[in-house]
């Protein structure tokens, strides 16, 4: 069975820094992803990465501010998030699929979520 759990989220301040973990079990060597959903908005693409980690892609909101990596050894993709702002407040969810893409409907696998709160 897959499973992918998301953690490291939390409440910071603006400017402040998190990095968040997705730990995948039933599954390996996927290209992986983040998303995320902010109140009243559409779920977006934050950044993906490839199965070996050679190729990362960003949204335009978050390059230079973010960076997706994996450990493959520990089946695990992380998303460090500096610089942040109010406007990253969102539920934060990463996906695994056989592609990368930054596109939602690539991806099979959805982890439950983890809530990041940029405070002014």
């Amino acid at each position: 069975q897959v499973q992918l759990v998301e953690s490291g989220g939390g409440l910071v301040q603006a400017g402040g820094s998190l990095r968040l973990s997705c730990a995948a079990s039933g599954l390996t060597l996927r290209s992986m992803g983040w998303f995320r959903r902010a109140p009243g908005k559409e779920r977006e693409f934050v950044a993906a990465i490839s199965w070996n980690g050679g190729s990362t892609y960003y949204a335009d909101s978050v390059k230079g501010r973010f960076t997706i990596s994996r450990d493959n050894a520990k089946n695990t993709v992380y998303l460090q998030m500096n610089s942040l702002k109010p406007a990253d407040t969102a539920v934060y969810y990463c996906a695994a699929g056989r592609g990368t893409t930054t596109q939602a409907m690539g991806y099979s696998y959805w982890g439950q979520g983890t809530q990041v709160t940029v405070s002014s």
